[in-house]
């Protein structure tokens, strides 16, 4: 039997999978490594923990294979848009800047400035947002211009821990795609934008396909992990092209929804020429030829995993979530927007905080925990709305990550997204996404089509209830209200955070 690993690099730990060539998880492993935050709105993380906790679970994963040498390739999925700057030597500058950083700002503006917000569009699909990756290069540039002058080349998180382990450095479409560098239809950096910013293009690694094999194991490496030398190693996509791809999401009329830290609503796209005037997120695809459209909720699993840190920290997390079968559509009339660390689609503000709306005395915590629910699940909503408006046909979503751990919850979305909702029979997420891209790689399979036909099965539909959707329906509307009505006393209370 032969194997490949996929290697998830995520915001609070790294999974890997041991996959064999049936689609089969032999074996996972996997190791939290902590965030630093020393303002408000920083988010950073030492490269070196990404480094040595995927090495140990590896390790924990070879240590426990009788011939370890049958594993042919490995891959990665990656964290999107987070910032690693080298120097000329490749030793890392300062901390990592993450995705869910919002102190840029200042720079986000300076980028509409200085392009245009018609040409950004243009080049790079997509709107400037604090998440993304230039932002933070100018903000290094401008606030920490002693380590700037010293930045020789970035990467993106999960190319940062591939050098590592292979001493070749390089990016690829999908993730390249989130920096407001790339030109997205065009694959290739653009030269435009950097001359804009006085920054060369020399700062942005070489650019290869998901799939395309970068080399070999380092031989220190391979003697740590036990893993041969050979072990190829294929560059591997952003973690939402691989949620894709380990979803089956590799043709017209597929669509994903994806609950984790964040939320997206994702769309698989054969043409390079759809305008969404940067409604949503337009990216490269981890298969080569195709790109995806995508709508974020910046909190979306994180708005629950707060809530019961805040509210019910002795309580088991499942349990928490199946209560809210004991709470009516609508939690007794409780609103809940997700809006805890900002938002991004279809609200781009790093300013904007959650709510509660229609708390009263007769509210229990289930009631409380079902209005974070149907909140998350109707900001993710917005995104499919746009889509529909966009005249996109969405008819059936495969949901993947915490939304799909709850049949509550999948009833839920069914419900409120008026589509039918496919639960997967295994459902592993951007790592499994990794895997199959090693395992494409490796040349068990002349397509990603061909490799998802095998490792990617349905196990359940959940289809909408008509009574339970025009409940909804209203309550979506009313939702839609509070972002404009809160935003106000928002702004106001910005200075007292």
């Amino acid at each position: 039997m032969k194997y490949v690993l996929g290697v998830d690099l995520g915001t609070s730990a790294v999974k890997v999978l041991l996959v064999n060539e049936a689609g089969k998880v032999c074996s996972e492993a996997s190791r939290e490594y902590p965030l630093i935050q020393e303002k408000a709105g920083f988010s950073e993380q030492n490269p070196e923990e990404w480094v040595e906790k995927t090495l140990l679970a590896i390790k924990d994963i070879t240590s426990g294979m009788e011939d370890a040498d049958a594993i042919e390739g490995m891959s990665f999925s990656g964290q999107m848009h987070g910032l690693v700057l080298l120097d000329k030597e490749n030793r890392v500058l300062r901390p990592g800047i993450l995705w869910n950083d919002t102190r840029t700002t200042k720079e986000c503006r300076e980028i509409e400035t200085t392009l245009g917000k018609e040409r950004l569009l243009a080049l790079t699909k997509n709107p400037a947002l604090e998440g993304f990756t230039l932002p933070k290069i100018l903000w290094v540039k401008k606030h920490e211009p002693e380590i700037f002058d010293k930045a020789a080349v970035f990467l993106l998180p999960k190319d940062y821990l591939r050098y590592r382990l292979t001493g070749a450095i390089h990016s690829e479409y999908s993730d390249a795609a989130g920096t407001l560098l790339l030109d997205v239809s065009g694959k290739k950096w653009s030269k435009e934008i950097c001359d804009a910013f006085e920054l060369s293009l020399d700062i942005c690694p070489p650019l290869v396909a998901s799939h395309a094999k970068v080399g070999g194991l380092l031989p220190e490496v391979a003697a740590e992990t036990g893993l041969r030398a050979e072990t190829g190693v294929y560059a591997g996509g952003a973690d939402n092209a691989c949620g894709a791809i380990g979803a089956g999401i590799l043709e017209d009329g597929k669509t994903l929804c994806s609950v984790g830290t964040s939320g997206v609503v994702l769309s698989y796209e054969s043409a390079s020429d759809k305008d969404f005037a940067g409604k949503v997120h337009y990216f490269n695809h981890g298969d080569e030829a195709a790109f995806y459209t995508m709508g974020v909720t910046l909190a979306a699993g994180y708005s629950l995993s707060w809530f019961k840190d805040v509210f019910a920290a002795d309580e088991d997390f499942s349990q928490l979530v199946k209560a809210i079968e004991e709470s009516p559509i609508g939690a007794k009339g409780l609103l809940f927007t997700p809006y805890i660390v900002g938002e991004r689609t279809p609200h781009a503000n790093a300013d904007i905080r959650g709510s509660f709306i229609g708390a009263h005395s007769g509210h229990e915590k289930r009631d409380f925990t079902r209005a974070v629910v149907e909140g998350i699940t109707f900001s993710l909503n917005e995104s499919i709305e746009i889509f529909r408006e966009s005249g996109k046909e969405i008819k059936t979503i495969i949901s993947i990550g915490g939304g799909a751990k709850s049949e509550a919850w999948l009833q839920i979305q069914a419900d409120v997204f008026q589509a039918d909702i496919v639960k997967l029979a295994s459902e592993q997420g951007p790592g499994m996404g990794a895997a199959m891209l090693a395992a494409y790689g490796s040349g068990w399979f002349s397509s990603l089509k061909e490799c998802a036909d095998i490792f990617v099965q349905e196990k359940e539909v959940y289809k909408p209830d008509a009574v339970r959707t025009e409940k909804y329906a209203k309550l979506f509307q009313l939702y839609k209200q509070v972002y404009h009505q809160t935003k106000e006393i928002n702004e106001g209370l910005r200075e007292f955070r």
